[in-house]
């Protein structure tokens, strides 16, 4: 049996590393400029979701009637995970990749906290407070710092802020709903294969409408078959992981290193130029990071515990 202080690790790492990869994601989008966000999406959420569920179909099926009595949460969730990635690439292509990142998940580790205190009962540690504090106001220095010649006109950065928004919000939600399956009894790949599953199939119908270009190139090809397989499979499999060991709101808090992981790649391969003022965001990123994987105790109602991967 492992203990506490390593189960926290081990989640931190899984987190930590799913951040990592899906900060390629805006990178890896402008390789297929011809491709549009609502395409490239369903085709990364969609399929990645779809595989997800395979992977643990036989543990699905047997979870069943367990599923069934947590229906509500279940939709809830698979309707998120089906607009995250449509408001998050929409978000991206029209505010840029930093800031479309920076939005979406930076207000996610805010909105989670919210959810756990609406529904959960949650009392955050003042350790964890300052740890989102000092990471949210380096999401606010990188978006300042954002090159002033990103091409897009003011209506449609504002645009994509709220965009980023509505991405944060459905990040937020499906990672709570998530969690909470796990934290029923569902085995954490129940939980995260059938949430995505049915996300997966809500995105399908986009994509047959929209993923034509795919077809246009091995390129464009390419792409998708990238971001459906590392950030959005393989990625969401150690999410799952890291939801079954912390909660949703430190996990959350923990993709806060996706925007500098973006930023990175943007300045360094898409020509996206990065100000005095972001490197210090980037900085406090980091420092939260610090702070906020070191164990924290959440104060909530008793539940079972979650199931590990």
């Amino acid at each position: 049996m492992s203990s506490p202080s390593r189960d926290h690790g081990i989640g931190v790492a899984a987190v930590l590393f799913s951040s990592v990869v899906w900060g390629t994601t805006g990178t890896a989008a402008t390789f297929a400029p011809e491709v549009g966000p609502a395409a490239i999406g369903a085709a990364a959420m969609g399929v990645g979701g779809l595989l997800q569920a395979l992977l643990a179909g036989g543990r699905i099926a047997r979870a069943l009637p367990e599923l069934a009595r947590h229906w509500r949460n279940l939709l809830l969730g698979g309707l998120a995970v089906a607009i995250y990635p449509l408001a998050f690439y929409a978000s991206m292509r029209l505010a840029g990749v930093t800031i479309g990142t920076v939005v979406t998940i930076g207000s996610a580790p805010l909105l989670s906290a919210l959810i756990e205190w609406l529904f959960d009962g949650a009392r955050l540690s003042r350790r964890w407070l300052a740890g989102a504090s000092i990471g949210l106001l380096g999401m606010v220095l990188l978006c300042l710092a954002e090159d002033a010649g990103h091409q897009a006109g003011e209506g449609a950065t504002l645009l994509g802020i709220a965009l980023g928004l509505v991405g944060g919000l459905t990040y937020a939600l499906y990672s709570w709903t998530a969690r909470r399956l796990m934290l029923r009894g569902i085995h954490s790949r129940v939980a995260m294969g059938a949430t995505f599953g049915i996300g997966g199939l809500l995105l399908m119908p986009v994509l047959v409408a929209t993923g034509g270009p795919f077809l246009a190139s091995w390129g464009n090809a390419a792409v998708g078959i990238y971001m459906a397989l590392v950030p959005m499979f393989l990625g969401y499999v150690c999410f799952g992981i890291g939801l079954a060991r912390i909660s949703a709101s430190i996990a959350t808090t923990i993709t806060l290193i996706e925007p500098v992981v973006a930023a990175m790649l943007a300045i360094l391969v898409v020509g996206e130029r990065l100000l005095a003022l972001g490197w210090i965001g980037v900085v406090l990123v980091v420092a939260c990071l610090v702070v906020i994987t070191v164990p924290v105790r959440l104060k909530i109602r008793p539940v079972r515990t979650a199931q590990k991967a």
